[in-house]
């Protein structure tokens, strides 16, 4: 079938080392269901009130923000192999510890450590990625690790719920706990770890220019923060309008919001594989921008209209497949390599300030003024964000 012949082509030719990130990643995200369920673990187990599991979970996105930055500074200085391998073993100390603290400040303290552990992973991963790949091929290794995430994320939320309800909360921090440590072996054995250092006879590579001098860089994290914030109301808000405005149940919800995860394992990879042979890539982005609004305007004017639901699932899947795989492309292949921690980092960063703002943003306007101008707010925000994506690449200098 020519189907499947293009999505076999589009998995072709990548390294062997990125499949096993990609592995390590998809065992990491299948146990990360301990955000998913933390909330109604703090709630129902612990019977704290919903303010008290709030303040805790909003010290998960602090937590985000400072591990990114610190993995970016880490990954500059040392080896990337090394924190990633330290990262997964500390957080399955952190994640153990969950099962014999009940306090509302231990749990707050470790949900805090859990994240800025996890996150420091991630600029490391991200210069990995761009370590292991070649320029022509980077975005789709970089779809890989997406697909992964993305397979990891649809295992988490099924076994979390299974493992909650049949064994006990403290049990997801037990198997998550495991799936790092797994991750972690895998890395060490499939893995070779990268040599750092230089002969005394050999000069280092002079620094180039610091991320944060890069002002071209630095406006478009900023632009990736407002669209991450954006997106993230597929997970912040809309579950919330489709319970209290169009009154559906936690396993329709559940349905519309898996059919994300599976559209971008479907499609993404051998998309992308077509759209990487073009040489102007920021187009993309700016198609995966526009997708927002369209999505957030089917929602305001569709009422309880279920395919009109998924209509709105399948565009806003598009804009994230679109628009993610090539902004983490300019994000690795900007820099070289004395400053690709740094780099990396702030995408991080970005993503981090967004799981922040999305619940605060989105939620806060409709508390106060309905989901309706919530909706008609988003989509003047995304609208404007494609002008700016545009006028970024007019911008665009050849690097530094």
């Amino acid at each position: 079938m020519p189907f499947l012949q293009i999505y076999k082509k589009a998995f072709s030719g990548l390294s062997p080392k990125v499949w096993v990130l990609s592995l390590a990643m998809l065992i990491n995200r299948s146990g990360s269901m301990v955000l998913l369920f933390t909330s109604l673990y703090l709630t129902k187990e612990l019977h704290y009130s919903l303010a008290q599991a709030g303040w805790v979970m909003s010290l998960y996105g602090i937590g985000s923000i400072m591990g990114s930055y610190m993995g970016g500074w880490l990954t500059d200085k040392g080896n990337f192999y090394d924190i990633m391998i330290s990262s997964l073993f500390v957080c399955a100390c952190v994640l153990l510890s969950m099962v014999f603290v009940t306090s509302i400040y231990g749990i707050s303290v470790i949900i805090f450590l859990y994240a800025f552990t996890a996150d420091t992973f991630r600029p490391a991963n991200s210069s990995a990625i761009a370590f292991y790949s070649e320029s022509v091929n980077r975005t789709r290794s970089v779809s890989l690790v997406r697909m992964a995430t993305n397979l990891g994320f649809t295992i988490g939320p099924a076994v979390g719920g299974f493992v909650a309800h049949y064994l006990g909360y403290k049990w997801l921090f037990v198997i998550d706990a495991a799936t790092s440590i797994f991750a972690a072996v895998m890395l060490i054995l499939y893995l070779p770890r990268r040599k750092v250092g230089h002969d005394s006879n050999e000069k280092k590579p002079a620094l180039t220019k610091s991320a944060y001098k890069d002002y071209w860089y630095l406006a478009f994290i900023f632009l990736v923060a407002i669209y991450a914030t954006c997106f993230f109301q597929i997970f912040a808000s809309v579950p919330q309008y489709f319970s209290k405005v169009w009154e559906y149940h936690e396993d329709r919800i559940g349905l519309i919001l898996a059919m994300n995860g599976f559209l971008v394992v479907l499609i993404e990879m051998p998309l992308v594989m077509q759209l990487e042979k073009n040489t102007n890539k920021f187009k993309y982005i700016i198609w995966g921008t526009l997708c927002l609004p369209v999505s957030f305007f089917i929602l305001l004017t569709a009422h309880k209209n279920l395919p009109m639901a998924f209509l709105y699932t399948f565009i806003i899947t598009m804009s994230e497949i679109y628009a993610m795989p090539f902004m983490m492309n300019i994000a690795l292949s900007r820099p070289d390599k004395t400053r690709q921690g740094q780099y990396a980092a702030l995408y991080s960063i970005a993503y981090g300030i967004a799981n922040i703002a999305a619940p605060l943003i989105g939620l806060g306007i409709a508390a106060r003024y309905g989901f309706s101008t919530m909706f008609w707010v988003l989509i003047a925000i995304s609208t404007l964000l494609a002008f700016g994506f545009f006028q970024m690449n007019s911008l665009r200098p050849s690097k530094h």
